[in-house]
């Protein structure tokens, strides 16, 4: 209970300080990055609760509510950590970033709302509640995109509340349909709408009532996730938000969506043939990782660039929770990995986009000499989403496609490797023009380290390091993962 209590607690009183305070948002801003340091150390504290105990709940009164096994805590752990991240690197921490104090006051308060209605989303049990969450996940983090107040900006957050508010209206139109099976075959049970009760009674549900279920729920959470062809809204809110928020967004908001896929999935294929979650999956998968890939090559801007290489990345998530136990290893491992490498380069990304006042690729040149410090983190940011090694994504790419080969999927194995190709040329193109060249007329040359970067350069170093040898505390959370929805 009392780790629960510092997961969630933190954020959401942060949030409510900065409500209250309206001034000294510098002040505010240190208590919630220190409220974030300690939800993110209750993260760890419940994964080795968990790897040690099996799980972990909030005890009496509400044991049956909240119930965290290894795979709510492998997601809290990346949420808490992408938050803190964020929260550190944003308005009013870093000197002069061009925000005046209401927009520093609301970025605070939506944040840190943000942060706890996703890893209440992810440590919830009730589906009902989940879904909730989730929903309010997209309500929070739309009042921050258009912290900048721009035609382009605004425009982003409405198409992203109409599209994701359609496709939670889904989620939620499938998820009814479980629940009224579940009661008409179960009866009005406690914990009816909990996972382990679900799952537990699937075997004596309706087989064709559950597969119409999972596709409203797979096309409602999958519009969240940003998979294709529901992620037309995800390059414009990536990409107009403030950099922090787009760390969140795009590190860990479409992990959050995918884990609720996952949670479905789990239930569904205890009633019906997993080669029909399987085969959606792939399928939208790949579609989400060719339309990422085709839409990297022609990419003009930067940051649009980041949010499309978010849509293949979840694309490969999705593919591999449909490759058996070693293929949904390789989804969490990505998701993990992801969470860092894409948090970290859209935070690179800001800090090149406050120094040369501009999006488009063309006119950012010179990037190794005007930030000496930036540009080669932003370098090994890119080089790692394109799964080079020594990098994290390099592992799990390999350990994917490995899984597609292992299932006899030879042909899927084949067109991912063409796709991560295309890919990887792709952004090495992109990276390559800004690194390189004259620095243009009137940008200023040089900066200084300081804590943002040394946190970056460290997030990048954790990126290394799970691709030289993953710990075994990771290691072991991530099987338990499997376990728990492949037992």
């Amino acid at each position: 209970m009392l780790t629960l209590s510092l997961l969630l607690g933190p954020p959401l009183l942060a949030s409510c300080l900065s409500i209250l305070v309206r001034r000294h948002t510098h002040l505010v801003g240190w208590a919630g990055v220190a409220g974030l340091s300690l939800s993110f150390a209750a993260s760890i504290a419940l994964c080795v609760e968990v790897v040690t105990g099996g799980s972990a709940t909030a005890g009496h009164p509400l044991p049956d509510l909240w119930h965290v096994d290894a795979l709510s805590a492998l997601v809290a752990l990346c949420i808490a950590f992408v938050a803190l991240l964020a929260s550190a690197s944003g308005p009013g921490l870093g000197g002069d970033d061009g925000y005046d104090e209401a927009q520093t006051r609301r970025f605070r308060i939506f944040m840190n709302a943000f942060a706890f209605t996703m890893l209440a989303a992810v440590t919830i049990q009730n589906v009902a509640l989940m879904w909730v969450a989730v929903e309010a996940t997209t309500i929070m983090s739309a009042m921050l995109i258009p912290l900048r107040r721009t035609k382009a900006s605004v425009e982003a957050s409405w198409k992203y509340i109409l599209i994701c508010s359609v496709g939670i209206a889904l989620a939620f139109a499938g998820t009814v349909l479980a629940y009224f099976d579940f009661v008409a075959t179960a009866g009005d049970v406690p914990g009816s709408l909990n996972w382990t009760a679900l799952r537990a009674a699937a075997p004596s549900l309706h087989p064709e009532l559950l597969q119409l279920a999972f596709a409203f729920i797979l096309v409602g959470y999958g519009t969240k996730a940003g998979l294709a062809p529901m992620h037309t809204w995800l390059p414009d809110a990536h990409s107009e938000a403030p950099a922090p928020i787009s760390a969140m967004m795009s590190g860990v908001l479409l992990a959050v969506a995918m884990y609720a896929i996952a949670r479905w999935k789990a239930v569904v294929d205890a009633a019906v043939d997993p080669a029909f979650t399987c085969n959606l999956l792939i399928g939208f998968g790949l579609l989400s990782v060719a339309i990422g890939v085709f839409s990297l090559v022609i990419q003009r801007h930067y940051k649009r660039m980041l949010a499309y290489s978010s849509v293949e990345h979840i694309g490969l998530v999705g593919i591999g929770l449909a490759l058996g136990p070693l293929g949904v290893f390789a989804a969490w491992l990505h998701v993990m990995n992801h969470a860092v490498a894409k948090s970290t380069s859209f935070l690179l990304a800001g800090r090149v986009l406050h120094r040369y006042d501009t999006t488009e690729i063309e006119k950012v040149t010179g990037l190794l000499r005007v930030m000496p410090w930036t540009g080669p983190l932003f370098a090994a940011g890119i080089l790692a989403l394109v799964g080079l090694p020594p990098f994290g994504l390099f592992v799990s790419e390999f350990l994917l496609v490995r899984a597609a080969v292992l299932t006899r999927r030879f042909w899927l194995a084949g067109i991912v490797l063409l796709l991560l190709l295309a890919a990887f040329v792709s952004l090495l193109g992109h990276l390559n023009r800004m690194l390189y060249g004259d620095a243009p007329a009137g940008v200023r040359v040089g900066e200084r380290g300081g804590w943002a970067v040394a946190a970056l350069a460290a997030s990048i170093g954790l990126l290394v390091a799970f691709g030289v040898a993953l710990p075994s505390a990771i290691s072991t959370l991530i099987h338990q993962s499997v376990a728990a929805l492949i037992p």
